[in-house]
């Protein structure tokens, strides 16, 4: 990755304002030369340097660039050495003050004016980044999420992005400025004398050599730096969520002692980094300073010897704008360095960006209708289907099952039996390995997963909430649902009296993750979610399991409104909940080994009728 690659990647969407911001640049870097050349004349008047009596230039004589330009000098001395003899030298010393102080206006002016435009450059990029990095995770397959560590991803996003703007977008200005400057500055000083100039760029290739050696690691460290940051984001996510279990089996001094090993770690590795990205200004204004040193004594020296081709004031002019290429120069190379750090998190960032949907999306989508069935034909038909996470680990295997409409389905078995799974398949949270899933008779993946998905509700363990109102809780996914159509889901759900009971009732904050409720309110809430969506298509996964006795009979009746004239698929705990399912599929080792009703599984006295007796005990 280099630096034109990342401009051309961000900076296409912002032309007007990086045109903006060059042109007002350049400007401005041309005032300065203007500014700057006031201390010739300033020189000759305070030391008496010039003697000679200037007649103003034939300008008809003027045929190429040099000749306008020494035509132009002596005009410049013409004026000033008139005004001298009218005024006094006084009167001119006030009028070059003047001057210096109305040139140094403009130039602060153009100066402040592309920084004026560069501002929501850096902010643009910056925005623009954070939106592609949250809709790409918004996006990604809920595999992705399983194989990353939740507090990597948690780092990308925020001191990833945050170096980005740090280094990468904080440098735009720099790397905008910075180039103009010394380009018409080394003009100008070749315009003064080449000969000199010629002699300074024989010894600058050696002072970039020393930097760019100083900053070769500094990518690499980096890179490793954000890594063991993303590392302790996911201790602290780990413990705060498991604290509970931290405090009863003891264990808080191991992860104090876990955590300090990796903050020390963490603390030599940007020990490093910044050692040496903070070397990158003293050795630039070490060289610089050896540069004018060396310049100083050569250019002196030939003015002393009378080989000059400049005057003793020119060349004081010389030196300023050389000492003026210093900044910029060290600007540059401080620029280099951030963006050296920038790109080590700009990848981390782009390993997010550039990871392949594996839930591909059909290139000719099918329309999915589901009031077109028939009596016979199943809404949902699992066809020798087949997966598995790791490959020599299968989870399902030769799954075939009819479900149709209106249908209740209850899938049981023990942890690890692949019950989740195949209810996680229809959604194409995954996608099967062999075989396929159709709904109405089209093979899932032939549809959008937006079209699929909004057929469907789901209805978890863990009641999935967000730190908002219940109003907005009831409604997420559901546009343009009025007021009267939250409380009419609410209390289907069981949940209208609780809501009231609160401060502001529909508009009152549940929390983080609904914190602020029992775990029997937060599942009526998202019941009620279910019940807005209204969704042909139920999914519960184990929805009653985690509630005690009352929580759970109040969750059961708010679960029976919503499942009443649907086709649900339910996973459950709890056989006691399921008695009166359509139809019942016993799953072990990833296969349906029996299936029928609670009774008819009773019969059987297999796998069922032990899960039941070991319920029962």
């Amino acid at each position: 990755m280099t630096l034109f690659s990342i401009l051309r990647r961000f900076i296409p969407p912002y032309r007007k304002e990086v045109v903006l911001n060059i042109f007002f640049n350049l400007l401005s870097t041309v005032l300065s030369l203007f500014s700057f050349a006031a201390i010739i004349p300033v020189l000759q008047i305070l030391f008496g340097i010039a003697d000679t009596q200037l007649a103003s230039p034939d300008w008809d004589s003027v045929n190429t660039l040099q000749d306008y330009l020494n035509a132009a000098k002596e005009q410049i001395f013409y004026f000033i050495g008139v005004q001298i003899n009218q005024g006094g030298s006084g009167w001119v010393l006030f009028l070059l003050g003047l001057f210096l102080v109305f040139m140094t206006l403009l130039k602060c002016a153009t100066t402040w004016l592309a920084s004026y435009f560069m501002i929501p450059i850096r902010t643009g990029v910056l925005r623009d980044l954070r939106h592609q990095l949250y809709e790409k995770i918004v996006s990604l397959p809920i595999g992705f999420f399983t194989e990353e560590k939740k507090g990597d991803i948690m780092s990308r996003m925020s001191s990833d992005v945050n170096e980005v703007e740090n280094s990468i977008m904080a440098s735009l200005d720099m790397i905008f400025k910075d180039p103009i400057m010394i380009i018409i500055y080394l003009a100008t000083l070749f315009a003064l004398s080449w000969q000199l100039t010629l002699f300074v760029l024989i010894l600058l290739p050696l002072s970039g050599w020393l930097i760019g050696k100083i900053g070769k690691s500094l990518k690499r460290r980096s890179n490793k730096g954000q890594e063991q940051t993303g590392e302790i984001l996911t201790q602290i996510e780990e413990t705060l969520g498991g604290l509970r279990v931290v405090k009863a089996f003891n264990a808080q001094d191991k992860l104090i002692n876990r955590f300090d090993r990796l903050i020390n770690d963490t603390r030599l590795t940007f020990n490093r980094i910044y050692r040496r990205y903070m070397l990158a200004h003293p050795v630039s204004e070490f060289l610089g300073t050896v540069l004018i040193a060396i310049l100083l004594w050569y250019g002196g020296s030939l003015i002393l010897a009378d080989h000059s081709t400049i005057s003793a004031p020119e060349f004081i002019y010389y030196l300023v704008i050389f000492y003026s290429i210093i900044n910029p120069a060290k600007d540059l190379s401080k620029a280099t360095y951030s963006i050296r750090k920038g790109i080590a998190s700009l990848e981390r960032i782009d390993k997010i960006l550039l990871t392949p949907n594996n839930i591909a999306e059909p290139a000719s989508p099918a329309t999915l209708d589901l009031n077109n069935l028939t009596a016979d034909q199943p809404l949902i038909r699992y066809d020798n289907v087949s997966f598995h996470y790791q490959p020599d680990r299968p989870v399902l295997r030769h799954i075939n099952l009819n479900i149709y409409k209106g249908q209740t389905i209850a899938f049981v078995g023990q942890s690890g039996s692949g019950k989740t799974t195949l209810v996680d398949l229809l959604p194409r949270f995954w996608d099967v390995i062999e075989g396929k899933i159709e709904v109405a008779g089209i093979d899932i993946r032939q549809l959008l997963t937006h079209d699929l998905r909004a057929v469907m509700g789901n209805v978890n363990q863990d009641a999935i909430l967000f730190n908002d109102s219940f109003y907005n809780n009831i409604t997420f996914g559901v546009e343009h649902a009025t007021m009267e159509q939250v409380i009419a889901a609410a209390k289907i759900a069981n949940a209208h009296d609780f809501i009231m009971a609160t401060p502001e009732q529909y508009q009152t904050n549940i929390g983080d993750r609904g914190s602020r409720l029992s775990g029997g309110q937060r599942q009526r809430i998202s019941i009620a979610r279910a019940i807005l969506k209204n969704p042909p298509i139920l999914i519960l996964d184990e929805a009653t399991s985690a509630l005690d006795t009352e929580s759970e009979k109040l969750v059961q009746e708010a679960l029976d409104n919503l499942m009443r004239n649907r086709t649900t698929l339910v996973v459950a705990h709890r056989l006691s909940t399921i008695r009166n399912a359509d139809l019942i599929c016993v799953l072990q080792d990833g296969q349906i080994v029996e299936q029928g009703t609670h009774q008819q599984l009773l019969q059987l006295n297999g796998i069922y009728t032990k899960l039941t007796q070991m319920q029962n005990t």
